[in-house]
């Protein structure tokens, strides 16, 4: 292969100098910046340095500019293959320690590719800086060193598990590759996905995966940034200590754009067996990321479909045309499309011409209707509010720095582009419409269920050419020469980690408001913004056992506007302030979420005001939502997670409001009125005995102020039913769901278990349950995922309300080995009942634990979640020093008592998920009792 030629993985070594400063930018006119510094290496490495002394956190984040657009056609998933083998261990780490390494720190840490890019990332209590960058450093230089057949084969497993779980076994799983195959030729670079195909996986070997390697992962084609609380020298020491000596890799050049070309539209239909719902997909070819136009499409695609304002929402959605409706102008480095996506509604008519016939109507009228200075300005002020936001972590601007130098040589490529948007004209927008929609061919997917070809749009015109593959798999020996790197130091010696991190609780302020209305608040000024939780109780428990879905219903009806605003006209005024309000319930509270910029506070809690005392609660938008939300649920009975979930909660909880949907059943849901709506409001949307939570930038004082509007509301506080608890009614043994045809199974194993608390039993069993199955290193994922290579990921957890909870492990398996991936489980759970945790799991336990609390208060969201937690739980702030304590005073004998009461095989519920025809024989083979489950 032309790819692999060795001549250019040979790799020249360097002499190293100290990193040298490139730029620096600490702010602009209009206040929007990430400040940073940029530093080069003399091997070529990029390094951005933002300094953050807000919270004692870093955050490191490694881009390689190298997604599946470097691979070639034949090879495909190579580049996300190859973010697993990352994650394996190099010449000095060994093999699954640097996932352990960042949990034991109390940190997190992940990776990501997509088409451009590969970026692995983590986020750890700032002491630990040094320690992540040796991790990173010794994957760059070293990894090859580690990388063995073994290995290969696993990950290459746990790759085809990633895709069985969610694109083969997915409803609407398979969109994304048709979508590419449909708009782009064979040899073009986003034709195929990140993920690839599994037949060419399984054609390659750890020789083709080292070549790749060797020439994308070199320093001169990496971007390493640094956000946080850090001193700025000792950590350019540590770069260049670790990083320098690393030596430059091939010359990496950046592609041509290459956006889609189509002289006619093309017509294709995927049949899904895993979806009810119809779906209708159209995409127009457009330009590329940085491209003149792009912004302009932005504002386009936002006036088209961009929430619940927009042309497509308004005139589909609303009028009951269809299910769901949207439009985004997705962009990346090489090609952009206009897409426009809508789902029909079976229990009507599911066919999807009349829809597409729609979608034409709409897009061609804009000519008439045109583009006006308001579309615009809405389309400015969500984007920086959406800016705003993602500066409230240091994650956030590490992403945003990374992503502008990966790719647009330019770190603050998302903050520029907003400024391009902001000078965007109706004329410009109006324009592009013209240029790229306006009587344009476009790529159009019907995708229907099984039987259902009648109702795709058009009879398919366009073949996908068959891929041009190897008849044999290509054996090579990529013979690649270790990297030559010199150090004055020993690799092989982990940097300890600094004194631990002083983690400061944030300071709250407490208030009352009216009839017992709770105010808590944390204060903080680091974004001009505010997030806000409003906890009314009610949710699912005040339901009545003949109206179950109604705490959902009337939720969703409270989302559509006002008795003077409709839900376009109050989503629109929302967006115009660049605010988002939400309302959701729980089990135990109804919920308002709100976040706004701080400036448009009082307008934002004005509409808030609107919402809560004068819903609209209209007769035609409640028979829509009701329309609407029993074609969700129709569609859920389709998706294995969901069956698998509550199956398992049918048999821990019964026919009680704990097992029975969150949403409710069908015929009850059918049987709701709207007088009934209205009722559950004026009884379970009275503030009296609420909390308002509040973190952000407003004072004590102003809140108070702010929300005295709670107390105007008339009515008597509600009382609360007692919640009903029965004994579990399912008995031990496997239960099948049968989903003919499934190409993985869905597991949950366990049985009820304790209600949640913070520092009592339940707090007690999830310690003992850490190194059992509640970290990437537990023993069950490294059991099914890293030494078998049954999975994806599976884990193992406690998890419960303040009145009963249950323990379960949740896992993805290949069908093929359901039985023994459920053989493997009871097996963990007889050999942790029997010897308990290890000392050096022990250690693990204290470690993780003890660090942790560094990252839980970084952002606005974080912060009202802790209020909240506060909150429904009734805890001191100081509750967290409670449960430091405990976890220090634990012993492995209290740990393994914990096992023993709670991980008896043979009191195991198992629901299986899956093809019960290929499944039934092996089951049976485990001899136990074995029973066909149905969803009631």
């Amino acid at each position: 292969m032309k790819f692999w030629s060795l001549l250019l993985l040979l790799c020249p070594i360097v002499a190293t100098a100290a990193p040298v400063l490139v730029k620096q930018v600490t702010q602009s006119e209009d206040g929007l910046v990430i400040p940073y510094q940029e530093y080069r290496l003399d091997n070529g490495l990029t390094l951005l340095l933002n300094t953050d002394k807000s919270d004692p956190v870093v955050h490191v984040e490694m881009t390689y500019h190298v997604g599946s657009a470097r691979e070639e056609p034949e090879q495909t998933g190579f580049a996300h293959f190859f973010e697993h083998m990352m994650f394996q261990g190099s010449k000095h780490v060994a093999d699954q320690e640097h996932f352990r390494l960042i949990n034991e720190a109390g940190g997190t840490m992940n990776g990501t590719t997509n088409q451009d890019r590969t970026n692995y990332f983590q986020t750890v209590p700032a002491n630990h800086l040094e320690k992540v960058l040796w991790l990173e450093a010794d994957r760059m230089g070293f990894l090859l060193e580690a990388v063995s057949q073994q290995k290969f084969e696993i990950q290459r497993d746990t790759v085809k598990n990633e895709r069985g779980q969610r694109i083969d076994n997915q409803p609407y799983g398979l969109v994304g590759e048709r979508m590419g195959e449909l708009l782009y030729p064979r040899d073009h670079p986003y034709s195929w996905q990140p993920i690839g195909y599994v037949e060419d996986l399984d054609r390659v070997n750890v020789e083709h995966l080292k070549a790749f390697f060797t020439r994308w992962y070199g320093p001169n084609n990496a971007t390493l940034v640094i956000s946080g609380d850090f001193d700025t020298q000792q950590t350019l020491d540590w770069v260049e200590k670790y990083f320098g000596s690393i030596p430059t890799g091939p010359e990496v050049t950046s592609d041509k754009p290459q956006p889609a070309t189509l002289s006619a539209s093309r017509y294709q239909t995927l049949v899904d067996s895993r979806i009810r719902m119809p779906m209708l997909y159209v995409s127009y070819p457009t330009v590329w990321l940085g491209h003149k136009d792009e912004a302009a499409l932005d504002v386009l695609a936002n006036v088209l479909g961009g929430g619940k304002s927009s042309l497509l929402y308004q005139e589909l959605v609303e009028t009951g045309k269809a299910v769901s409706a949207g439009a985004g102008h997705y962009c990346a480095e090489l090609a952009c499309t206009l897409s426009v996506w809508a789902y029909s509604n079976p229990s009507e008519d599911g066919a999807l011409a009349p829809l597409k016939a729609e979608v034409d109507r709409i897009v061609g009228e804009l000519a008439e209707r045109g583009i006006k200075k308001a579309d615009v300005d809405k389309a400015v002020t969500e984007l920086r509010a959406n800016l705003i936001l993602g500066l409230d972590s240091t994650k956030g601007k590490a992403r945003q720095l990374a992503l502008g130098q990966v790719l647009k040589d330019d770190p603050l490529f998302a903050i520029n582009a907003w400024r391009q948007l902001a000078k965007t004209t109706p004329k410009q927008v109006t324009a592009v419409y013209q240029q790229y929609l306006q009587n344009q061919p476009a790529a159009v997917l019907s995708v229907v269920p099984t039987d259902k070809n009648d109702w795709q749009v058009a009879k398919p015109n366009y073949v996908t050419p068959e891929r041009e593959l190897p008849t044999t798999a290509e054996q090579i020996v990529a013979n690649v020469p270790e990297r030559q790197v010199t150090d004055d130091f020993d690799r092989s010696q982990m940097p300890v980690a600094a004194a631990p991190v002083t983690i400061k609780v944030p300071t709250l302020w407490q208030d009352t408001l009216g009839n017992n209305i709770q105010l808590q608040g944390i204060v903080n000024d680091e974004i001009p913004a505010v997030s806000i939780i409003l906890a009314f109780p009610g949710g699912q428990r005040s339901e009545k056992p003949e109206q179950i879905g109604l705490a959902s219903l009337t939720a969703d009806m409270m989302n559509q506007g006002t008795e003077r605003l409709t839900s376009g006209e109050f989503s629109e005024a929302l967006e115009r302030l660049g605010a988002s309000v939400s309302v959701s319930n729980g089990f135990y509270t109804n919920l308002i979420n709100i976040t706004t910029m701080t400036e448009t506070l009082p307008q934002t809690l004005a509409l808030v005001e609107e919402l809560l005392l004068k819903p609209g609660f209209r007769e035609q938008d409640f028979k829509q939502v009701k329309t609407r939300a029993l074609e969700s649920m129709a569609q859920s009975r389709h998706q294995p997670s969901w069956l698998a979930q509550q199956a398992f909660r049918q048999l821990m909880y019964g026919n009680t409001r704990m097992g029975l949907p969150d949403e409710g059943r069908t015929a009850q849901v059918e049987a709701i009125t709207l007088e009934q709506v209205r009722d559950y409001y004026q009884r379970y949307y009275n503030p009296a005995n609420g909390h308002v939570l509040i973190a952000g930038d407003v004072e004590q004082a102003q809140a108070k102020q702010d929300f005295a509007f709670l107390t105007q509301w008339q009515g008597e506080a509600a009382n609360m039913p007692e919640v009903e608890v029965k004994p579990q009614p399912g008995k031990p043994g496997i239960y099948i769901v049968d989903v003919p045809g499934a190409v993985q199974s869905v597991l949950r194993v366990g049985h009820r278990a304790l209600p949640i608390d913070a520092t009592g039993p339940f707090f007690h069993a999830n310690l003992m349950n850490f190194n059992l199955g509640g970290n990437f290193n537990s023993r069950i994922n490294q059991n099914l995922r890293e030494d078998k290579g049954y999975t994806y990921g599976a884990n193992s957890y406690f998890t419960g309300n303040r009145d009963a909870g249950v323990f379960l492990v949740a896992t993805d398996v290949r069908g093929d080995v359901t039985a023994e991936a459920i053989k493997n489980i009871l097996q963990e759970f007889k050999q942790f009942e029997k010897e308990g945790p290890s000392k050096a799991e022990l250690a693990y336990l204290r470690s993780s634990y003890s660090q942790q609390d560094a990252l839980a208060y970084e952002t606005l969201s974080n912060k009202a979640g802790f209020l909240l937690q506060l909150a429904m739980m009734e805890l001191s702030p100081d509750y967290l020093e409670q449960q430091q304590k405990i976890v220090s005073d634990v012993d492995a004998k209290a740990l393994t008592k914990l096992a023993k009461q709670w991980l008896n095989p043979s009191n195991m519920v198992i629901v299986v998920v899956g093809d019960k025809a290929k499944l039934e024989k092996s089951l049976s083979e485990l001899h136990l009792p074995l029973h066909d489950f149905v969803i009631e």
